[in-house]
């Protein structure tokens, strides 16, 4: 069988995001129990910065010719009546792709199998998410995030792949291995932002953290202007870090 040098890279990266799924769904089946006090992200309450984005969304569209002026009407008075993110998401779902929609409430895990992939924008991070890269390299952006729990874990099998991982001033992530924590996040953490604990394990990939270039001056709790978490939950101790 002749093939061009790299042709087979795609298949490779559709058997592996395969086997993600799966290994992601059996795991998600054991961690039911334990999440079932969590809302489910379309359930989240929805704020007025929410509201305005997926609005500009509609304007967008109405600009372009995408809507017409009643569906832009109907849509807008929806956007002011929802309650929910899962309500507000709906209603751009076929006006944008699903990588650049306002809100993405998507499955709390990110494969890249010889490719690049990212989670950014306006998401909702779960308690616990999923992250593989081999040959390839994953990007999480925490900035502008919504976080379901005061500390999120991130499961990285990393083979050959890395992690790289975008914060807020004042967030904190530390990374666990089988015989240490070490403190990834180089400027002080604010008391009350929630915890980002990577755990990788005997992986073989490397984990970068990005933090603000004047994180160091900002005031504490900068990182509520976008990250959001719930306030309800009670703050975890943080582990020792080496």
């Amino acid at each position: 069988m002749n093939e061009r040098p790299g042709q087979w890279l795609p298949r490779l990266s559709e058997v592996g995001d395969r086997l993600a799924e799966e290994w992601h769904a059996i795991r998600q089946a054991r961690n039911a129990a334990a999440s079932s006090s969590a809302p489910a992200p379309g359930d989240l309450r929805a704020s007025d910065a929410d509201r305005d984005r997926i609005a500009e969304v509609l304007r967008e569209a109405v600009a372009d010719g995408r809507l017409s002026m009643p569906e832009f009407e109907e849509r807008l008075e929806a956007v002011y009546r929802a309650r929910t993110l899962g309500e507000l998401a709906t209603l751009t779902t076929d006006l944008l792709p699903e990588e650049q929609q306002p809100l993405r409430l998507g499955s709390g895990q990110v494969s890249a199998f010889f490719k690049k992939e990212h989670r950014d924008g306006r998401w909702v991070v779960p308690a616990e998410l999923s992250v593989t890269a081999m040959f390839g390299t994953t990007r999480l952006d925490l900035t502008d995030a919504i976080v379901q729990s005061r500390r999120v874990v991130v499961n990285a099998t990393l083979l050959f792949g890395g992690l790289e991982i975008h914060v807020p001033a004042g967030v904190e992530v530390v990374r666990v291995t089988k015989d240490k924590t070490t403190r990834l996040t180089r400027h002080p953490a604010d008391p009350e932002a929630p915890v980002i604990e990577v755990r990788t394990g005997g992986s073989l990939g490397e984990v970068k953290v990005k933090e603000p270039p004047n994180a160091a001056a900002a005031a504490a709790g900068d990182w509520t202007t976008g990250l959001s978490h719930r306030r309800d939950l009670q703050r975890p101790e943080r582990p020792s870090a080496a």
